[in-house]
């Protein structure tokens, strides 16, 4: 596992490794998955991120996590159990390469530990910690309190979900029920079962972070710190940009 700054490895800046993304990385698609209270237009698209992959040449698979965008968005904190489904019924036979962010980010790692050999390239954005840790009971309670009409005034982070949850085109009793679902968090013995590339981006004001819980125990990985950048501001950073189109072998020539 190596850590490494925006683009640049302990020992600069590691060709080697950019020409190891690019031949493993030829003719395979890009599936892009948003978070929490995103979807593919918002977090990829209009970023354009969905652009720089296709100037590139790759083929872009776009999905709306259940709950979100323009998948179904049942009320029901059980009928979340299970996000991965939407990725797998739109995944071809062959490997394809991932991004995640936060909820998207958790989902592929969910789905890269249980249908191995799916995915070429995995890159995580936006998790670290979070992954590998339980939630906190109490902020927990007061996220949901807060979706559900009962924000703290001292409780920025909350409000700033509520924000989220509340932008055109959102279901907030969906997304509140995506906050209720069960969720464990993932243990050593299922990291281990990665097989695929992994790089783990994420900012250094990132509540979700640090970086460092959920790489060290993946095996083939890489870490990206980005220098002040906070969690929702992770899919528009230029550092995010690099680094991801950078192990994907998708950088200009």
């Amino acid at each position: 596992m190596s850590d490494f700054s925006t683009g640049r490895t302990r020992n600069g800046r590691d060709d080697r490794f950019r020409l190891g993304a690019i031949l493993d990385a030829v003719g395979h698609p890009v599936v892009l998955v948003h978070g929490w209270g995103g979807s593919f237009e918002t977090t990829w698209r209009s970023s354009g991120f969905v652009d720089l992959l296709q100037d590139a040449g790759r083929t872009v698979i776009g999905i709306d996590l259940l709950g979100h965008g323009t998948a179904p968005k049942p009320h029901q904190p059980a009928a979340y159990a299970d996000l991965t489904t939407r990725i797998l019924e739109r995944l071809p036979d062959d490997p394809v390469d991932a991004v995640g962010f936060s909820l998207g980010a958790l989902t592929l790692l969910r789905l890269s530990i249980d249908h191995p050999g799916r995915l070429s390239r995995l890159v995580l954005a936006g998790i670290g910690r979070n992954a590998v840790e339980p939630n906190d009971p109490e902020s927990h309670q007061r996220l949901v309190a807060a979706l559900e009409g009962a924000p703290s005034d001292e409780d920025n982070l909350s409000r700033l979900f509520v924000q989220y949850a509340d932008q055109p085109g959102n279901d907030k009793v969906a997304l509140t029920a995506i906050m209720k679902r069960e969720r464990s968090p993932f243990g050593d013995d299922e990291l281990a079962r990665i097989s695929c590339p992994t790089l783990v981006v994420i900012g250094d004001r990132d509540f979700a972070g640090p970086g460092e819980p959920l790489s060290s125990r993946i095996a083939d990985s890489r870490l990206v710190t980005l220098r002040g950048v906070d969690h929702f501001a992770t899919t528009g950073d230029f550092g995010f940009f690099d680094a991801a189109l950078e192990f994907l072998g998708a950088l200009p020539s």
